[in-house]
Formats: structure tokens, C-alpha cells, sequence
């Protein structure tokens, strides 16, 4: 298969590096410095536990610069560059074309499908922690890298047969990969684990040794998972596990000093994924009339400080 990766951070230096590390047809569109880096000196990883990763010689270009129809489509970006990736999308994505947003925003595969009529783009989520710590160099100390993909319910499942041919592509690259039959109760579960980590880290200004003692941060993070398993319940997702249980065992065994993506970028001074990862369960809250006050609060105070 021929891989395009959109956005070249933690989540698609990470994605497209396990891939071309294993021999796949990989090609990244990033821009600036971090592109420069990409064709000078190639891709590298590093980890904990599979030691360092390069990639060299690296097939990487600008967005704009990219003329293929690739078999699939990885959608990397941050939740304010979606509008980037639809016009991407629309311009090389073919009929055979797999679209793929891992994004941290639940439900962006169908905000995308919405504006690509007559192609195919699924939903996704991923765990990983990984970030871009200079140019051309991306840090994953943590050993997780799960990806889950699937068809939404009543979707055109055309492309089905190609989408389980891509599962065995990707766990033989190393990454730890599931075809989901429920894609939004995956999703969902997902994001009850990142949103309220960041929610309550940036709130509390706090990186992941705070949530591992009992406490206020602790509580609050309890709380926001337990929000949005409220909503995902009222919205007829049924889940498979305990969301606060799994949230708490996955946060436990994190090392110290873990922070989210939407951290970093508030503390950069940049534009942050804030409305999707906190002002949206608000929104959603009051659309299926499930109470969301920790969200309601935080969403409050991080809209007096102009982070929505």
C-alpha cells in the first residue's frame, strides 16, 4: 500500500515512521524547518523501548507538492487544521482511498465526510505518547501505540475488504492495530481518556505525576471521564469497560512528567485543539441534556483567558 501522512508530529512522525521503518511506500507532508530536516537528514525516533528509529533516506514533501492518489491517507493535524486536510483530501484522495483522521476530537471523521462527498474517510483514534522535540526528531518515551479504525454506523463500507487488508500492514510495522466494529464507542473511550487529562492539566497546570496521587487533580479527571460516559451513554454508545477504571490504569502506569499536546501549545502561545477537547462536550452536553459542570467550569475559565 502507498501511504500519505498529514502532519508530521508525535501522532504521524510516530504512525509513518513504524511504517517506513518496515519497508511500507511512506510519503510525509510537513512544511518549515521540520520538512528541511525530513530531506536532509531523514526521520528519527526516539525510544525507550526499541532504542533509536531513522529513516533515511525519508520521502518528504510539501502538502501542496504532493500529486499522487495515495491507497491511504493518515490525517495527523491538530483539530484547527482540519480545513487544510479536507482541501488536501478533496484534491488527491481517489475512489480506492482510505481517509484516515487520528485526531484527539471525537467525531472528526464524520465532520470530514460531510465535505467529501463521493469518498471514503473513516473514523480513528490512536494512544501514543510522542512529540516533536526539534526538527526531523520525534521523542516517544512511552511504549504505547495503539491505533483503532472503523466504518461509522449506515457508512458506505465499499472499501471494507481494504480496510482489513491495512490491519495486518499496520501490526506488522509494530503498531498495535484494530479494524473496530464500533468505531465511535472506541473513539469515545478514547477521548474520555485525553480530554480530561488535558482538560484537568491545563486547568490545574500540572503534568501526569499530579493525576497519580489522590487529590483534587485526581478528582477532576475522575469527574470529566465520568461526564463523558454520561453523554457517549446518552447518545446510545454502550461501552465495553469501566471508562474511569481503564482511565485511571492507564494514567498510573505513565511516567512522571507527561503532559498533553493541548498543554504544550497553550504554554507556546498558540492556537490549541481547546474547543474540541473541552468547549465540545459542553455543546454536546446541552444537545443530548446530560449536565457537564466540570467541563462547564473549565470551559468557562479557559474562554475568559481566550483559549476558545
Amino acid at each position: 500500500m502507498k501511504f500519505a501522512i498529514f502532519g508530521v508530529g508525535g501522532t504521524g512522525g510516530v504512525l509513518g515512521g513504524y511504517l517506513a521503518q518496515a519497508g511500507n511506500d511512506v510519503t510525509f507532508l510537513a512544511r518549515g524547518a521540520h520538512l528541511r530536516a525530513l530531506q536532509e537528514n531523514g526521520l528519527t525516533i526516539h525510544t525507550q523501548h526499541r532504542g533509536d528509529l531513522h529513516i533515511e533516506p525519508c520521502q518528504a514533501m510539501q502538502a501542496d507538492d504532493y500529486r499522487e492518489t495515495p491507497d491511504v491517507l493518515f490525517v495527523c493535524v491538530k483539530y484547527y487544521s482540519l480545513d487544510a486536510a479536507i482541501a488536501l483530501a478533496r484534491r488527491v484522495a481517489g475512489p480506492e482511498t482510505l481517509i484516515i483522521p487520528i485526531l484527539n476530537v471525537f467525531g472528526t471523521g464524520a465532520v470530514m465526510q460531510e465535505q467529501l462527498p463521493g469518498k471514503t474517510v473513516l473514523d480513528g483514534c490512536i494512544y501514543v505518547f510522542a512529540k516533536r522535540s526539534a526538527p526531523g526528531i520525534i521523542e516517544q518515551p512511552q511504549e504505547i501505540l495503539r491505533v483503532f479504525y472503523g466504518f461509522r454506523p449506515r457508512q458506505d463500507d465499499r472499501l471494507a475488504p481494504k480496510a482489513a487488508e491495512l490491519e495486518p500492514i499496520l501490526r506488522a510495522a509494530d503498531i498495535h492495530a484494530h479494524l473496530s466494529t464500533d468505531i465511535q464507542r472506541d473513539a469515545l473511550t478514547k477521548f474520555s481518556f485525553v480530554s480530561p487529562m488535558g482538560t484537568a492539566g491545563l486547568y490545574f497546570g500540572v503534568t501526569s505525576e499530579a493525576f497519580q496521587r489522590d487529590g483534587e487533580v485526581r478528582e477532576t479527571f475522575i469527574g470529566l471521564i465520568r461526564e463523558v460516559e454520561a453523554l457517549g451513554r446518552a447518545m446510545g454508545i454502550t461501552f465495553d469497560r469501566d471508562l474511569v477504571t481503564s482511565g485511571l490504569r492507564l494514567m498510573d502506569a505513565f511516567a512522571p512528567g507527561l503532559s498533553t499536546s493541548m498543554q504544550r501549545d497553550v504554554a507556546a502561545g498558540g492556537s490549541s485543539e481547546f474547543s474540541g477537547l473541552v468547549s465540545r462536550i459542553v455543546t454536546l452536553g446541552k444537545a443530548y441534556h446530560v449536565p457537564t459542570p466540570l467541563y462547564a467550569k473549565i470551559d468557562a475559565w479557559g474562554k475568559a483567558r481566550g483559549l476558545a
